[in-house]
């Protein structure tokens, strides 16, 4: 099984372009020295991630895809940013702020959030791309909150190498929609902070997931699930169970049907597929839940792709049975896998007529490119 999704990372990095090709190299590489104990570990103890540097390949790869620039994203340009951020709050710092830790780590907050003005995206504009990507947020200085905890995290990081802090902190993820994150001394944290402490896997997915939601080409339905949306969008559901669409999103289904068939990636509020592939193909790089593949895989199959997206979701089925999980009461998970059993069994109907030759309709998002990553 290993040898397979290596041979897929392979292939995942194989087709992007130049710059969106050097930006996923990047972004793997920093990915690569991940531990099972490193993935678990605190932002704020990270030592083996440069999480300022990884987030700007994040967004150099999704710029890449849209820009069409003859020159990629200045990643180095944006870091030193980053570094001038903290070497900002150098001026700012003086003896009162030394006083007490608390007022310390109070002192970093007004910082960030009072005289540099960085913000909370509001709640309706959470999934705008620049609320996603750092090089953006550090440009508006509006952000979602992961995107806050990445700065927030990267000037600690910097004081601490300074040595003007020489204790140890977490960092509070906010789960409102409203609330900052926020820096406190680990020595008096409570049980109920746990919830709120970031590792550096879950910071990575939450980029990346955000970026997924975001840009998911299905955006309308019944479901909160991605899966079940696309699923919906190419007939693998039934119409039952208390999963009956409107006639505005059965009208926006099948407006996003029609987007891709006439070549459309993206469409404002409406998704960009190729960003969606894109961040899919980054969390099966990070190694996160299998469902991963089989939301992949999906997309593959709105794309043409059918040899690919049945490869997907076999892997998807061999990683979820050697999980030896408990089966699911969830009726949504009941759901997502009999959508996932139909799509096989149809995916396998087409290998056999048309054996896996790509139909004259198939969709060619990028010119003469018939990949779509």
């Amino acid at each position: 099984m290993k040898g397979a999704l290596q041979h897929f990372r392979f292939k995942l990095i194989f087709y992007l372009g130049i710059f969106e090709q050097e930006a996923r190299k990047s972004f793997v590489s920093q990915i690569k020295k991940l531990s099972d104990i490193e993935r678990e570990t605190s932002i704020c103890i990270n030592r083996c991630v440069d999480l300022g540097r990884t987030s700007l390949f994040i967004a150099a790869e999704d710029d890449s895809l849209i820009s069409h620039s003859s020159v990629p994203l200045p990643v180095d340009a944006f870091l030193e940013r980053l570094d001038d951020l903290s070497m900002g709050y150098c001026s700012h710092y003086n003896s009162a702020c030394r006083s007490s830790r608390e007022n310390f780590l109070e002192s970093i907050e007004k910082y960030l959030y009072v005289k540099k003005g960085f913000r909370r995206s509001t709640a309706n504009n959470q999934a705008e791309p620049r609320a996603l990507d750092l090089h953006s947020v550090l440009t508006h200085r509006s952000g979602s909150a992961v995107m806050l905890s990445v700065i927030h995290s990267e000037i600690l990081k910097m004081l601490r190498l300074w040595g003007l802090l020489d204790f140890d902190v977490e960092i509070f993820f906010p789960h409102d929609p409203h609330g900052l994150p926020r820096a406190y001394d680990k020595q008096k944290s409570k049980e109920s902070d746990q919830p709120h402490i970031m590792t550096v896997q879950m910071l990575l997915e939450e980029i990346l997931r955000n970026l997924k939601d975001a840009f998911w080409p299905f955006q309308r339905g019944a479901a909160d699930s991605l899966f079940l949306r696309a699923a919906n969008a190419a007939n693998c559901i039934d119409k039952f169970n208390g999963f009956e669409d409107s006639g505005y999103r059965l009208a926006s289904t099948k407006d996003a049907q029609r987007r891709l068939d006439c070549g459309v990636w993206t469409s404002v509020h409406f998704g960009d597929m190729r960003r969606a592939l894109s961040a899919c193909e980054r969390l099966i790089l990070l190694r996160t839940n299998p469902k991963e593949m089989r939301d992949y895989s999906i997309l593959l199959y709105h794309c043409g792709l059918y040899e690919q997206a049945l490869k997907f979701l076999k892997l998807y089925q061999d990683m979820k049975s050697s999980s030896a999980q408990n089966p699911s009461t969830d009726p949504v998970s009941n759901l997502e896998e009999d959508a996932v059993k139909k799509l096989i069994v149809r995916l396998n109907l087409i290998a056999m007529e048309e054996g896996w030759t790509r139909p004259g309709y198939v969709r060619n998002y990028l010119g003469n490119n018939s990949e779509p990553w």
